[in-house]
């Protein structure tokens, strides 16, 4: 880098123990128009430290590392400013997956994921939005989540309408937006404005936070149906 940072450039921290891990992960997001790396760290200590002085909007979160592990690192990046954590895994790490959800990470991207995929999850995380991979998201939740916990009961839906609560159960089993708004036989627009009602309602940061409420309250089942569709 030439140390010229272009300011609509998604600014990206790539912290990973492997040096040619991150080294890869940083040249082909380099090589992005709209993508600059400002910083790489080996472990999450150093990754702490380098995203409250450098305000990435997102970093690429390895879990797996020495010293402080990823799932912290991303607890303490997140609670402390507005950057988004893409956490980086690989299928025989499934166990760590719901922690970095619950730590506040925005998505999930496969090691091992085409260039192209990562430049797109990258832009979908930076705008807000998450990036589940959804059949494999929910396949994750489904594993660590088998109904409803202590603490968040059905009743802490009661703020939404019953559409709100049919889109709802449709993100919680994975779904787009498009797919949501054809099950449901509106338009794509109204199922993003009725999400991102859901949001604020449930004082939720993301999608992937209302994907893991509806197990939690017990609206979508393991293997289940949540609420009826309806036209």
């Amino acid at each position: 880098m030439d140390g010229y940072v272009n300011p609509g450039n998604i600014r990206v921290v790539v912290v990973d123990d492997q040096s040619l891990v991150r080294g890869g992960f940083a040249m082909i997001l380099d090589a992005e128009p709209d993508i600059e790396v400002i910083g790489q760290a080996a472990e999450g200590t150093a990754a702490v430290r380098m995203c409250a002085d450098l305000h990435p909007d997102v970093v690429l979160m390895d879990v797996r590392m020495p010293g402080m592990d990823g799932i912290e690192a991303t607890r303490r990046i997140t609670a402390g400013g507005n950057s988004h954590v893409l956490v980086l895994t690989t299928f025989d790490m499934d166990e760590y997956l719901y922690d970095s959800i619950r730590a506040g990470a925005s998505g999930f991207l496969l090691k091992d994921a085409p260039s192209d995929q990562l430049a797109f999850a990258v832009r979908a995380v930076a705008a807000g939005d998450t990036f589940l991979a959804s059949a494999v998201t929910r396949r994750l939740i489904e594993a660590f989540v088998s109904g409803p916990l202590p603490g968040r009961q059905p009743d802490l839906l009661a703020a939404l309408t019953d559409r709100e609560l049919q889109v709802l159960t449709e993100v919680g089993h994975g779904l787009s937006n498009a797919e949501i708004a054809a099950r449901l036989y509106v338009s794509e627009t109204t199922v993003k404005t009725h999400v991102v009602h859901i949001l604020a309602k449930l004082g939720l940061r993301d999608r992937i936070r209302a994907v893991v409420l509806a197990y939690e309250t017990g609206l979508v089942k393991r293997g289940g149906q949540g609420v009826p569709e309806a036209p």
